[in-house]
């Protein structure tokens, strides 16, 4: 398996957007992998993507796990604007 690098970002397309009063919650689906990830605080001012548009994730290793954690996914958009971010 190839290390994966602070700076790759993998295609994802977005499978629902959930509307709440502050934020947009976002599932994406990497893919080639089909893994899917949430992403819950995405600010909803600007935001203007829908199920089937595409995003890309992030991924970066701890430096130290977190209980059963040990990756930062951020969720990014195509001009490489970080939008929200999660541990998995």
């Amino acid at each position: 398996m190839t290390e994966v690098n602070e700076s790759d970002r993998f295609e994802c397309v977005i499978i629902n957007v959930i509307d709440t009063l502050m934020w947009k919650g976002v599932v994406v689906e990497e893919i080639e992998s089909g893994g899917r990830v949430y992403f819950g605080k995405v600010k909803a001012e600007g935001f203007n993507y829908g199920p089937g548009d595409v995003l890309y994730v992030g991924m970066k290793r701890l430096p130290q796990e977190l209980e059963d954690l040990s990756m930062e996914v951020s969720l990014y958009d195509a001009d490489n604007k970080r939008l929200d971010w999660t541990f998995l």
